[in-house]
């Protein structure tokens, strides 16, 4: 039987990903399909399997079944020969408190297999491009939140990765950080590298070319930001109420309404596919005696998010 080709424009590619533990069903038939050079967004609940997805994608756990390839290569048939062309970056800090910033980054070098002769000039270009210029010699572990962030970073791609994973990498910094951050990662990609991001936070994934939403290992939204939003169009409502907390328990589980967040004064209101939304909402804070106005609200990811992963029928939780 013919092997099929690989496409070149993706960095990965998976069709019927499955990973079972014993009973349990953490990743269940993903097909996903991560562009080339794009920034690519995964999102999930704490437990949806995007942790394990990750790992099997570079090549640290095996599949119980389906199809892997990530730049080009077949996973986990060829893992070892990935782990030279990959990154990883995790929410926990993981480089050494007791080495001093070139300590740590020379130690990454060499574990990643840089050329001897080419890991000065190396670890020198990281510094300058990081701003670490001032602080070569300072420890690890008596830096900021946001410092040791880019150090992690500068030591993720000190072998020049095509592929960078990173799960849940800004949790621990602040805003201003954050957004550093995400600029890097920026550079990264025009530069040529491809990035998977796992991040909760709805401000960064608006900052991706696609995403992937898992929900209790089920992929169960995936494009861009734009396409995903635009598909909620007539599914969000603005309400404004003089008792916004009295509108909210009138509407809070009602049949097609999925969720109804207060914003200040006004109530956030996301309903199901297929149904007269306004004129429902309307009718319910009639019935309640509300005087409210209900007006068409643009949808945004965190409806995207609340939609893709609440309107599925409950089964057990992925780890």
């Amino acid at each position: 039987m013919s092997v099929p080709a690989v496409d070149e424009t993706l960095a990965i590619r998976t069709r019927g990903l499955t990973k079972r533990f014993g009973d349990l069903v953490a990743v269940d038939q993903v097909d996903l399909d991560v562009p080339r050079r794009a920034v690519y967004g995964f999102l999930g609940p704490n437990g949806s399997g995007k942790s394990t997805t990750i790992r099997m994608l570079c090549g640290l756990l095996t599949p119980s079944a389906g199809e892997i390839e990530v730049l080009g290569l077949r996973i986990p048939r060829q893992a070892e020969e990935l782990r030279r062309h990959i990154g990883y970056m995790t929410q926990k800090f993981s480089l050494f408190d007791d080495l001093t910033v070139r300590e740590n980054l020379e130690f990454m070098a060499a574990i990643q297999d840089v050329p001897k002769a080419r890991i000065r000039a190396r670890v020198d270009e990281l510094i300058a491009q990081y701003h670490f210029s001032d602080r070569i010699n300072q420890l690890a572990g008596t830096m900021s939140g946001g410092q040791k962030q880019r150090l992690a970073l500068a030591a993720a791609i000190v072998h020049t990765p095509e592929l960078l994973f990173l799960d849940e990498p800004t949790s621990a910094v602040d805003p201003e950080s954050r957004r550093d951050f995400w600029e890097r990662l920026f550079e990264l990609a025009d530069a040529g590298t491809t990035l998977l991001v796992s991040t909760h936070y709805m401000d960064e994934a608006e900052r991706c070319h696609g995403l992937a939403i898992l929900d209790r290992g089920r992929l169960v939204a995936n494009g861009s930001p734009a396409e995903l939003t635009a598909a909620l169009d007539g599914r969000t409502l603005l309400v404004t109420a003089s008792r916004p907390r009295q509108a909210q328990h009138a509407l809070h589980g009602q049949p097609g309404i999925l969720s109804v967040a207060q914003i200040g004064n006004s109530l956030r209101v996301l309903g199901e596919q297929g149904n007269d939304l306004a004129q429902r909402v309307r009718s319910l804070l009639v019935n309640a005696g509300i005087e409210a106005e209900v007006a068409a609200a643009q949808p945004n990811l965190e409806d995207v998010f609340v939609s893709a992963t609440r309107a599925r029928p409950v089964q057990p939780e992925a780890a």
